[in-house]
């Protein structure tokens, strides 16, 4: 089963942009559809975006349309989350796994979005 790393997080303006990327280690993402997720202190886990094998589709929650655009990269077995107009409450960990957290979870990428 690979390994999920996942980078890119640390502090950002509110109104500004981060770009998180997630890595797997000793396999590959395979054809799964694969998600994004989030966890803010003291709040269960959510799940953020979602694309799909093909990369053409993908479904975002009410959270972050308009505002993170979820894609992949099959060559290089890269997902990838591009965060633009960034709220305080965007501010968690960041993590990503199948839709159906099927693999091991990483060490997820930490956001804080604070002036």
């Amino acid at each position: 089963q690979p390994q999920l790393v996942e980078s890119g997080g640390g502090l950002g303006q509110p109104g500004g942009w981060l770009r998180l990327s997630c890595a797997a280690s000793g396999g590959a993402f395979g054809r799964s559809s694969m998600s994004w997720f989030r966890q803010a202190p003291g709040k269960e886990r959510e799940l953020v975006a979602t694309i799909v094998s093909d990369g053409f589709n993908s479904e975002y929650a009410d959270s972050g349309k308009g505002r993170f655009t979820i894609s992949r990269d099959h060559d290089q077995n890269i997902l990838n989350l591009p965060m633009n107009s960034l709220k305080s409450e965007d501010t968690a960990v960041y993590y990503c796994n199948t839709p159906w957290s099927t693999l091991d979870w990483g060490q997820g990428t930490q956001v804080t979005v604070s002036s």
